[in-house]
């Protein structure tokens, strides 16, 4: 299911509070972007337990149970993982992951609350969750009644959300300050070929695993854990990003003039996060209309321009990468300020 409306980390609680206590609602999401964290931390702000199923380890008799002879009749048994006699959070995750038949399973349970002759008890809440067949995870359809059963949100990642909560759950400051400075890389989508992609998750299990060597760990051990978590050019730009905070060579530095752009053929990898990180400088720093520019910012645009033939005598890549269009072919950086680099970047590059 592609979305069309989507919420953040910070919208879905309230959501929640008034949707999932009276009915039933599906969390689409990509991988690793916290869904099953949000459901939990959800139950516990209602003071509910949350039962967790995962629809890809079930089969159809866990959830409507076994029969057995009461009396002179049989009757199903349901599992005493879901007959609670209090009220409770029942998390399906996975749900559209799981096999039709189990799928077809939860039919009764979704829509009436109700297996056999069991029934949740009141104040109980059902919430399901899955992937996108998009993302390049298990994903198979689900029926159209089972879809017409449940609310439907899509969650989107949000970085704002992601540091608030790294700031209170020990996330590394390596991390924190990347991320921070790279918004755009808390996630990505999921590559078709099997390979390490990044996502809160993965950002977490960065942190994790550079917590447990420490930051004395040497390059080639912090290589291998960042391309074991991340999106490859993410990975590369994280690494890059230790150096300049082990070795105190920053881009405000190349501003002030303090320092050069790294030239050095086995810096590459630190002149192309230093270009990425100008660029994203440019974008945030210079307004949209040249009458808005302030005496401080004129100053900036002098030197950024006088930065652009400087890294392209170093490389000409690294500079075109400064100043490139999107992927759609739209600019990114104002057009007055491109149209000033293409006037006076030959006149600058002749003083050199």
């Amino acid at each position: 299911m592609e979305a069309t409306v989507t919420v953040t980390p910070d919208q879905l609680p309230e959501l929640l509070l008034h949707v999932a206590v009276v009915r039933p609602v599906f969390l689409w999401g990509a991988p690793g972007i916290g869904k099953s964290s949000l459901v939990r931390a959800f139950a516990e702000s209602l003071g509910l337990e949350c039962v967790t199923l995962l629809g890809t380890q079930l089969a159809p008799e866990d959830l409507i149970g076994v029969p057995q002879i009461v009396g002179d009749r049989s009757r199903f048994a349901p599992p005493e993982l879901i007959a609670r006699p209090t009220p409770y959070c029942l998390f399906l995750d996975e749900l559209n992951a799981a096999a039709p038949e189990v799928q077809k399973s939860f039919y009764s349970l979704i829509l009436d609350r109700r297996i056999g002759s069991y029934e949740l008890p009141a104040g109980s809440v059902v919430i399901g969750a899955g992937n996108r067949a998009t993302d390049n995870a298990l994903a198979r359809p689900m029926t159209s009644a089972l879809v017409n059963r449940m609310v439907h949100l899509h969650l989107r990642a949000d970085v704002d959300h992601w540091l608030k909560w790294a700031a209170h759950n020990d996330i590394h400051p390596w991390v924190v300050r990347y991320v921070t400075q790279r918004p755009d890389h808390l996630w990505s989508a999921a590559p078709k070929p099997e390979a390490p992609f990044s996502t809160p998750r993965g950002w977490h299990m960065l942190s994790d695993a550079l917590h447990s060597c420490g930051d004395d760990l040497d390059d080639t051990l912090l290589d291998v854990l960042a391309a074991g978590t991340l999106t490859p050019a993410h990975a590369s730009a994280f690494r890059a990003f230790v150096r300049t905070i082990r070795h105190a060579y920053d881009l405000d530095a190349v501003i002030k003039g303090e320092a050069d752009w790294p030239r050095d053929p086995g810096d590459r990898d630190l002149l192309y996060f230093l270009s990425e990180t100008f660029r994203a400088r440019l974008i945030k720093e210079l307004p949209g209309s040249r009458r808005h520019v302030s005496g401080a910012v004129h100053r900036f645009v002098l030197r950024a321009k006088t930065m652009l033939v400087e890294l392209a005598e170093i490389s000409v890549e690294c500079a075109q990468l400064v100043i490139a269009a999107d992927a759609d072919g739209a600019p990114v950086l104002p057009s007055w300020f491109l149209v000033e680099v293409t006037r006076d970047l030959p006149r600058l590059a002749a003083r050199r």
